[in-house]
């Protein structure tokens, strides 16, 4: 009789993580415990983790809470050493008013909710962290910068008469402009004085403020346009909601199965709201709300300057439909449209060939936009890379192909 020497165990890890420390556990195939122990959150730590895990067995996956919070040191190490990474949620509040809670029972309900199949999205990547860091600055530039509005706006209403009146009919854009350059000292009134000294450095902290978001949106367009280049050139995208709708798809579109768990993601999946001889649908209230609210915004947009959308409003409001239910009904398909851009990679918008094909080929822009049926300046747009439509450029370059 032969002998088989048997192989390395497989095992599974789930990661407790905090600010200070991790506590990793580790189970078998069939969920026992095989051992568990803390970490401290440093490149020594997560370096003993790995190895903590990797030496008790043939490590099949790890399942690490908060992959782009207090996990995102471990989980990047974990990836960096080929290790398969899975997102696990919050533990189940019943199972913890029943089990109790600790930083090991954490940890193996992680490993067990990778081995249950429950922890299925992989970890974050670190792509999207750059446009994170760069979108929460520019929130808080943005709230910072109202709240400075709504203060002068605020002050203007208790200010003496003389400085009230002066100012009071000013639109927003000229009054902080002539805020900012007014010079207290000049007037005779010492209340005055102090309260233009008041109402002059927060014009100039709201210049200030503004100046930072363009530098920041500046950015963002170009950390957006590496990412999902698409985005940007679709109506009503702007750099921020482009930067929230990929921050919201986690840097990583094969996350999400498929559009429709993307539409659950924004909160634009439509929930029944039917009673009786009633049949009608409701906005979500789940959902990654800033994401529901840059889909929002996109939709506004379209409704006020995009004359197809405009149209299909119209016509939706003739067949009785409230305000409500057309932006749910818009929002959900602009969430597949959003989807698309997302998962559809960068190179397949490359417009370098183009100019050159038609150049080569002795043809004239005017002569593009009669073939395809659009307006010469839209042609002109799209060699440019200002335009970039993904069906108009594939269009485009078939035509060119058979010209």
């Amino acid at each position: 009789m032969t002998l088989t020497t048997p192989g390395p165990r497989a095992v599974i890890g789930g990661v407790d993580t905090h600010a200070d420390t991790i506590h990793v556990a580790l189970i078998d195939e069939q969920g026992r415990p095989l051992g568990d122990r803390e970490f401290p959150t440093t490149p020594a730590g997560y370096r003993a983790a790995l190895a903590f895990l990797i030496g008790s067995g043939t490590l099949r996956t790890l399942g690490i809470e908060g992959t782009s919070s207090y996990g995102i040191g471990l989980t990047r190490a974990a990836q960096a050493a080929g290790i398969d990474v899975r997102e696990v949620t919050r533990p189940d509040r019943a199972q913890r008013r029943r089990q109790g809670k600790s930083d090991p029972l954490d940890a193996y309900e992680a490993a067990r909710a990778v081995l249950s199949g429950r922890a299925q999205a992989p970890g974050k990547t670190s792509d999207i962290d750059t446009v994170r860091a760069l979108y929460n600055a520019r929130r808080s530039a943005v709230k910072a910068r109202q709240a400075a509005q709504v203060q002068i706006r605020t002050q203007l209403i208790t200010a003496p008469s003389s400085v009230r009146e002066k100012y009071r009919h000013l639109r927003i854009a000229m009054l902080i402009k002539t805020l900012a350059a007014c010079r207290p000292a000049q007037h005779l009134d010492h209340d005055a004085v102090g309260v233009m000294l008041a109402l002059k450095l927060l014009a100039q902290r709201h210049q200030y403020l503004t100046g930072q978001i363009t530098e920041l949106d500046s950015q963002l367009q170009l950390r957006v346009d590496a990412t999902a280049p698409s985005l940007l050139h679709i109506r009503g995208v702007g750099p921020a909601t482009a930067a929230q709708l990929l921050i919201t798809a986690g840097g990583n579109p094969d996350r999400l199965r498929n559009e429709a768990s993307f539409a659950a993601l924004c909160g634009t999946a439509p929930v029944p709201a039917s009673s009786g001889k009633t049949t009608r649908h409701r906005l979500s209230r789940g959902g990654d709300r800033r994401a529901n609210h840059a889909l929002h915004t996109i939709a506004t947009v379209r409704m006020v300057h995009d004359p197809r959308t405009r149209e299909w409003v119209r016509r939706q409001r003739d067949t009785g439909r409230t305000n409500p239910e057309i932006l749910r009904i818009l929002k959900r398909a602009l969430a597949r449209e959003m989807f698309k851009h997302l998962s559809r990679p960068p190179h397949v918008l490359a417009i370098d060939d183009l100019r050159d094909t038609r150049r080569t080929k002795n043809i004239t822009i005017a002569a593009v936009a009669t073939a395809l049926e659009v307006a010469p300046m839209t042609i002109s747009r799209a060699e440019r890379g200002h335009n970039l439509n993904v069906e108009l450029t594939t269009r485009y370059r078939e035509w060119l192909r058979t010209a």
